[in-house]
């Protein structure tokens, strides 16, 4: 079974036109309390927490009083508004798009955990590597632990490997990758660039870049990890000198002269 992770955006939006129906993500609990916690810290506390503008945190501070997550509307896969989900624009897709990312894709997440394309979110800011100290543990890695991988593969009763495709940042997959044991695998993509025989992965493209991965396994239906080696959108070609078993390495083709 293939299972996708990626990283959710830090801005997001109200979302009240779509054609399916909500889903509650699984750890609303756990959800729970971290709004909680969150809602009796001050102002100036959550802004150092959140480490963003003094607009930004009258926003989010304001969204955090305004919402809660068991009264969520909108659906987690529209309501992110990164670079990544832009290039991904789920949006426009098909409803065999759709069926496929519902059954595929994951997103990671510091205050939900894990997300399903059709989970119910409120706007929220809380980023994986935040300082926020719980009852349990003194950060949120500690926090969630291994629940994130444990859900993916099924550790309460799903007996196939999981193959896991990773497209989050190291942030975010750092919730998954260390408890990666037999019979499940995982690869890594990487996109980057040969500069002088090495390979350099600049932050911005290389989330344009998942965004178009998802987009275009979407449109494939892609079933095995194997197959993504055929990604060839944005100018990137599969590079297996640099690849490992766990790592796929995608570069970008120099663009001829003049063009």
């Amino acid at each position: 079974m293939l299972k996708i992770i990626i990283s959710p955006a830090k801005k997001m939006n109200l979302i009240d036109e779509f054609s399916f129906k909500l889903t509650d993500p699984v750890f609303l609990e756990e959800t729970g309390y971290l709004h909680t916690l969150l809602k009796e810290m001050a102002l100036e506390e959550l802004q150092t927490l959140w480490h963003c503008s003094d607009r930004l945190a009258k926003q989010n501070y304001e969204r955090l009083h305004s919402f809660s997550p068991n009264r969520a509307s909108s659906p987690a896969l529209l309501a992110y508004e990164g670079i990544q989900y832009q290039y991904m624009a789920p949006q426009v897709f098909s409803d065999s798009q759709w069926d496929y990312v519902s059954e595929h894709l994951y997103i990671l997440s510091g205050f939900y955990g894990i997300l399903k394309p059709a989970d119910r979110v409120i706007p929220y800011r809380l980023e994986m590597q935040a300082k926020l100290e719980t009852e349990e543990a003194r950060d949120l890695y500690r926090f969630w632990g291994s629940r994130m991988y444990d859900l993916l593969t099924g550790k309460d009763g799903e007996s196939d490997a999981v193959q896991i495709l990773n497209l989050a940042s190291a942030e975010y997959s750092k919730t998954i990758l260390p408890y990666v044991r037999t019979p499940h695998s995982q690869v890594t993509c990487i996109f980057g660039e040969n500069i002088n025989g090495k390979v350099k992965m600049k932050g911005t493209q290389a989330k344009i870049a998942r965004g178009e991965m998802v987009r275009w396994m979407s449109e494939r239906y892609i079933e095995d990890i194997t197959e993504i080696r055929g990604f060839d959108r944005l100018n990137y070609r599969f590079h297996p000198e640099f690849s490992s078993e766990t790592e796929y390495v995608f570069l970008k083709n120099p663009m001829p002269p003049g063009r």
